[in-house]
């Protein structure tokens, strides 16, 4: 059996550090807000390039939070639209409704998924775009966004999916005027359970997320604002700092074995995500037609392959007053593609075998 992703042969490879980070953190009895949270958020500034990074829950609250923080320093307001792209996971949508702001849904590049500029129709109330990095995959309009700052539409990256990716020297995270991280256990870096966090160079943003963060109060007992508990705790903290050191070769074995498939998978009739050094690769995407017969003749093969994701945000029920747009790009992906399986674990003889037997399959 090759499983879409191997959790236990990713996290194992740090069992010993875990153990001594869990126990040091048991006896010095600091859980939340300690040291570990604060050493990490250091350390991942560091490794980003970014002025500040604020640890947070999760990813879903990383990328509300922000949105929360622009309301109450008045960049923001109820009823301003936010442009995100349509195919993107319903997180990203949620982050925008919670804040009674309104998401402008634009379809994506078909080639990789993410935003394509050249759709967007700007109003009086475009306040803020909402760029994700969709399956680690980065694209980025550099000169686009400048000039989108310049005119003071807030430019907020999405990079559940991304961490370690870069353009231009810069990592993402570090692109925009803040970026939200999940650090979901299946993600490039993660935790052993949820987590987020808030990266920005904006003092003023920093420290509003930190206080949104933390009940509203930046002074326990003395609340400013009707905040949130939102917080990476301390175990978790540990656990990412031991697996950040190791996070760029886990990344350069996911873009090594994202060649295997490419070279392997480049002459049969499907669609291939290609092959760049700013990628991370999450997801290993393809697309295809025969995409539900493909799955099933893999799982008899011993191959597991998900679909990310099989209904878009725009179709799903709890969406209603959207389900009537018309978003033929967006549902042309989310009718087709399969994430193949992909982790720094895998070995050659493993993606090769996967190879194989869609080869196979598409021979027969």
């Amino acid at each position: 059996m090759i499983p879409f992703l191997d959790l236990n042969a990713i996290n194992s490879r740090f069992e010993k550090e875990f153990t001594i980070a869990f126990q040091n953190i048991v006896r010095n009895g600091y859980f939340i807000l300690g040291e570990e949270v604060s050493h990490f958020e250091k350390e991942l500034a560091n490794y980003l390039g970014c002025k500040h990074v604020v640890g947070v829950a999760n990813g879903l609250d990383a990328l509300r939070i922000i949105i929360r923080a622009y309301i109450e320093l008045g960049l923001l307001q109820k009823g301003d639209e936010i442009i995100v792209p349509a195919n993107t996971y319903i997180a990203s949508i949620l982050a925008i409704t919670e804040n009674d702001l309104v998401p402008v849904f634009v379809e994506p590049d078909l080639n990789n998924y993410n935003l394509d500029s050249s759709k967007i129709h700007f109003t009086s109330k475009t306040k803020a775009i909402l760029h994700v990095h969709l399956y680690g995959l980065l694209s980025w309009d550099e000169s686009f966004y400048n000039g989108l700052k310049s005119k003071g539409i807030l430019v907020i990256e999405d990079c559940a999916q991304s961490i370690g990716s870069h353009m231009s020297g810069k990592m993402c995270g570090n692109l925009g005027n803040a970026a939200g991280f999940s650090f979901y256990p299946g993600k490039n870096l993660g935790a052993l359970g949820d987590g987020g966090a808030i990266t920005t160079n904006d003092d003023a943003l920093a420290e509003k997320v930190r206080v949104i963060s933390n009940y509203g109060s930046s002074k326990k007992y003395f609340n400013e604002l009707k905040g949130l508990n939102s917080r990476l705790d301390e175990i978790q903290a540990a656990f990412l700092r031991i697996k950040l050191r190791k996070l760029d070769e886990d990344n350069e074995r996911r873009q090594e074995i994202a060649s295997i498939y490419e070279n392997e998978l480049k002459e049969l009739p499907v669609n291939l995500p290609g092959l760049f050094i700013n990628h991370v690769y999450h997801l290993y995407v393809i697309r295809s037609e025969r995409r539900e017969e493909l799955k099933v003749f893999l799982e008899k093969k011993g191959i597991q392959s998900l679909i990310h994701y099989p209904i878009p945000p725009h179709k799903q029920n709890a969406y209603k007053e959207f389900n009537h747009l018309s978003l033929p790009i967006t549902e042309e992906i989310h009718n087709t593609v399969l994430s193949l399986p992909m982790s720094p674990t895998l070995s050659d003889v493993q993606v090769k075998f996967v190879c194989e037997n869609i080869i196979s399959f598409f021979n027969n």
